[in-house]
Formats: C-alpha cells, sequence, structure tokens
C-alpha cells in the first residue's frame, strides 16, 4: 500500500493533452473510529477505492479497509500543523477527479459536521466534477453513546447544539461564539475541537451565566479501546484536563444529561474506563 506523502509525486496523464470525463469524488464519512462503526455503503466504497486522500482522524483499523494496492495520502491537519492547505487539497482532488481517477475522500466523522466537507462539496459543484456523500456517525453521536451521556433526554434536555471551540485566529475567535444561546438551559452542549481553548470556554460559559456546577464531560478517543471520559463541571473540567494529561481528539459535552453518566456507564460495562468525578479528584488533591 503506497503511502504517497506529497501531490507532487502525482504524474496526471490530463496534462499530456488528453482530457478525460471528471471522475466522481466521494466523500466518506468514516466514522468516529471504531470500524465497526462505518456504514456498509462506506465499507463497500473503502474496499474498491483506487485512490484514498485520508484525514489525521482516520483511524488505522478503518484504513486496513483499503485494498493493499490503493494509493493513501495522507493529507490530515492537527493543531498548527497542516500537511497540505485546505485550497491544496480541493486543487488535488479537482486534478485527480479531473484526470478521470476516482477519488475517495475519507474523513473522520461526518464530512458535514466540523469535517469542511460542505465547503469542498461546494468546490466540486462548482468546477462541475461529480461527488456523492456518504454520511457517517459523527463524533458527537460516537462520544455520546460510547460514554454512556444521552444527547437528549426528556428530563433534561429538549435540544443539541454543537459549536467548534478552534482557535483559528486566537482568542478573538472564540469570543464570537452566540455564549447567550450556550448558556441557555435544558439543552446539551457539544463543543468540538475545544481541548486546547478549554479554559476560555469554561470561564466564557460561567461569566454568561451558566452554572459553574453544571455538569460536564471529557471524552478522549471515543469508540476506540484507549476511550477515557472525564467527568466534573463546567467549572472544573479545565484543571481536570489539565490534571489527567487528556489529548486529543477530544470532545466537550455539557448540560444536566451528563449526571446520567456514571450510572449508563456501569450499566453498559464501561465504569472501569471512567476517571473520577470533579469533586473526588479535587478532594483528593
Amino acid at each position: 500500500m503506497s503511502n504517497l506523502e506529497e501531490a507532487r509525486y502525482f504524474k496526471f496523464t490530463g496534462e499530456s493533452g488528453h482530457v478525460p470525463r471528471p471522475a466522481c469524488v466521494t466523500l466518506v464519512g468514516a466514522g468516529p473510529g471504531d470500524p465497526e462503526l462505518l456504514t456498509l455503503k462506506a465499507a463497500r466504497v473503502l474496499s474498491t477505492a483506487s485512490i484514498v486522500l485520508y484525514d489525521h482522524l482516520v483511524s488505522r483499523e478503518v484504513l486496513k479497509l483499503v485494498p493493499p494496492d490503493a494509493d493513501l495520502v495522507y493529507v490530515g491537519k492537527e493543531s498548527a500543523h497542516h500537511t497540505l492547505p485546505q485550497d491544496a487539497i480541493v486543487e488535488l482532488m479537482l486534478r485527480l477527479a479531473r484526470d478521470g481517477r476516482p477519488v475517495v475522500r475519507l474523513k473522520g466523522g461526518d464530512p458535514y459536521t466540523f469535517g469542511r466537507g460542505g465547503e469542498e462539496a461546494q468546490a466540486l459543484a462548482e468546477a462541475g466534477v461529480p461527488f456523492e456523500v456518504i454520511p457517517g456517525i459523527s463524533a458527537a453521536q460516537g462520544a455520546a453513546a460510547c460514554a454512556g451521556i444521552p444527547l437528549t433526554h426528556r428530563d433534561h434536555a429538549s435540544s443539541v447544539q454543537y459549536v467548534t471551540g478552534h482557535l483559528r485566529s486566537g482568542q478573538d475567535e472564540t469570543l464570537r461564539l452566540d455564549w447567550p444561546a450556550l448558556v441557555r438551559p435544558r439543552q446539551t452542549l457539544v463543543i468540538y475541537m475545544g481541548l486546547a481553548s478549554l479554559p476560555v470556554l469554561s470561564a466564557q460559559l460561567i461569566h454568561h451565566g451558566m452554572d459553574p456546577q453544571t455538569p460536564a464531560a471529557l471524552v478522549e478517543a471515543a469508540t476506540l479501546p484507549t476511550q477515557r471520559t472525564l467527568v466534573g463541571t463546567v467549572q472544573s473540567l479545565p484543571s481536570l484536563a489539565q490534571q489527567h494529561a487528556v489529548r486529543s481528539p477530544a470532545l466537550i459535552i455539557v448540560g444536566t444529561v451528563v449526571s446520567l453518566q456514571p450510572m449508563l456507564a456501569q450499566a453498559t460495562g464501561r465504569a472501569q474506563s471512567i476517571l473520577p468525578s470533579c469533586e473526588a479528584t479535587l478532594a483528593s488533591a
């Protein structure tokens, strides 16, 4: 299996003068990590793929479904390190498709949920390149189910808000979130890419009226054997994350639904992966 780390290794037959009909680009959601959570359609497409452009959060187990003779091209993004800029990823997809080579664009979670799948689909549509989108189980769905935290519950939350806590251009970017909407009662708040900005997020939620003792959780490596869940409050979560050296990928869940986690996790056999609650942690500090 080829691991082509840079786009320059490709030779495009279309550049020799022949212009084939554009091939299809398939945007595939790889789910939250566990390969058994892939959709049947996603697994089928991967099993026949010839070129796969894959992101950082796609697990090795999922990549094993790709044929041995396929080209695997890593185009992942990590904090402060992008293998290829987003514009270059789009350009690579377009060049391959215009060269008549079907492309699988493999993304962690669901392509249309904080995966830039919408941006890539828009670019493909504007360029007249045919494409298909295969949805995946989102990180929020996988983390909530495997950690024992229902996203909605009639006694706790009738709505869910998904936001990104990524500090794209400094703290001001995060501060532009609709804080009054995020602190409304009877809802669940799910924060993607918020680990690095967790202290800012915690402080701003409290500043805008959220009870500091609102239950909150961090789910690290959701659905994988290394999954860890930290349960505390919106006030204590930053210190818990630092104390237990939580690493990305990690999802933040805030709301009273988190109070159900100890009971549901124990009942589903995941209690052994749960770290102490904030009260127990702070008492032993």
